[in-house]
């Protein structure tokens, strides 16, 4: 199936074509005629498959053969968990509406309101924008949506595990009750499902991936490592593979934070991104990430859902999360829209708990890969998708379902020995020793 078959008109099609997409991922295929049929949607689909396309293509569509916004009105307004996220789908409005005399615009916190309600003074055809920040605009009368015909929930697993179901709820408060709404998602809990039925009426429900299911182009695998040994091997791990974009999930703004000057004084340029960030410092990173001016990008959990790099090649598990879901949509982060990706997991045995629960979500176990030179003390005891394995108490154990990943002692001494210098410094700056001899 082509796009030309899917109901679009030919100026959609054109900005499609420009961004070199000739065939509709599964959940495009689903999504945008179901859409365009006026229906209400509630989709599932593995983070980097099209989900964001899936809901801007035919709602463009929808809207361009309407009434323009009066002043101060919405025609659609899309709700994202997070200022990344709001500004990536704003991009895609954007780029796929170039040819279109349609409008938006994008609204989150952290930044001065006055702007956002000039913007919105005119009135908008699509707005994005975080809860808290769209609650401000409502309540200070700079927005109104008594001409809103489209409202998409993006994210809708997300929402709920930041915390936004009130905020969620007081928004579903003030539009209007007759509307088309679609509800997209990377997966669908019991509490999600809950929240749909008062919100999506007779829905088409499309699911095009098993739930929590990881992207079959993403090569996953784990190096067992002593915590205080982390740093090392991924500084080590980034020189000896010449990772050259490497976006690395920390658990903790602070982890992250010291995570990144560790980096930096091994000569590595890196950039941390997280919510104690302001909103110009998270932009500035995120852009000079992309333009290859950083070679690593240090992240909490509030980027996985937010980051939309082209080819990125490599994402790393600094720290495994203590939501097992929150894996899946990490490494989604790689190997997007069918290209191939990477992603390793720095484990540590106090993280075997994580380990056990993300393996049986996924239902897969991660391959094992010891590197020479970091060879855990306290090894990560075996885990069995039979059966979930409690965190342990540090006691050593070893493993046989592991691969040793042997490299030359000249390359690891020759590392250590570059590397040196910069032990002195690691104490002062909460950093890990270099790798054992």
């Amino acid at each position: 199936m082509s796009f030309d078959s899917l109901g679009l008109s030919e100026q959609l099609l054109k900005s499609i074509n420009k961004q070199g997409y000739t065939k509709p991922s599964p959940i495009q295929e689903q999504a945008i005629p179901a859409v365009l049929s006026g229906r209400d949607v509630m989709a599932a689909a593995q983070t980097g498959t099209g989900k964001t396309a899936g809901f801007t293509l035919p709602i463009l569509e929808i809207l361009s053969k309407g009434p323009k916004p009066k002043n101060n009105q919405v025609r659609a307004l899309i709700l994202t968990p997070t200022r990344e996220l709001a500004a990536q789908v704003e991009h895609s409005v954007q780029t796929y509406g170039k040819n279109l005399e349609l409008n938006s615009t994008v609204v989150f916190g952290g930044v001065k309101i006055n702007p956002q309600i000039k913007r919105l003074h005119r009135g908008v055809d699509i707005l994005v924008a975080t809860p808290g920040r769209l609650l401000d605009l409502y309540n200070q009368k700079a927005v109104r949506f008594d001409q809103l015909e489209i409202f998409i929930l993006d994210e809708a697993d997300r929402m709920l595990d930041m915390g936004f179901i009130h905020d969620i709820r007081k928004v579903l408060a003030f539009l209007p009750k007759r509307r088309q709404n679609l509800m997209f998602s990377a997966t669908f809990s019991n509490d999600i499902r809950k929240l749909a039925k008062t919100i999506i009426n007779d829905p088409v429900e499309i699911s095009v991936s098993p739930r929590n299911t990881t992207v079959e182009s993403v090569k996953q695998w784990i190096h067992p490592v002593d915590k205080k040994e982390k740093s090392a091997l991924l500084a080590y791990l980034i020189e000896e593979n010449q990772w050259t974009q490497v976006l690395v999930f920390g658990r903790t703004k602070h982890g992250c934070d010291r995570l990144t000057r560790q980096l930096n004084t091994k000569g590595i340029t890196s950039v941390a991104i997280h919510g104690n960030k302001s909103q110009n410092q998270r932009t500035r990173a995120l852009a000079d990430f992309k333009k290859g001016k950083v070679q690593v990008m240090v992240a909490t959990d509030i980027a996985a859902r937010g980051i939309d790099i082209n080819q990125l090649p490599q994402v790393v598990n600094f720290d495994l999360p203590n939501v097992p879901e929150d894996y899946v949509h990490r490494i989604g982060r790689t190997g997007r829209a069918g290209s191939q990706g990477h992603a390793v997991s720095l484990v540590s045995a106090d993280e075997v708990k994580q380990l056990s629960d993300i393996e049986h979500l996924i239902k897969q176990l991660l391959k094992r890969t010891l590197i020479d030179g970091f060879e855990p003390d306290h090894d990560v005891p075996i885990t069995s998708l039979n059966k979930k394995i409690p965190k342990p108490k540090g006691a050593k154990n070893t493993s046989n379902n592991r691969t040793i990943k042997s490299k030359s002692n000249k390359n690891i001494n020759n590392w250590k020995s570059k590397n040196k210098s910069n032990d002195g410094n690691k104490k002062r700056q909460g950093g890990n020793r270099s790798p054992r001899k």
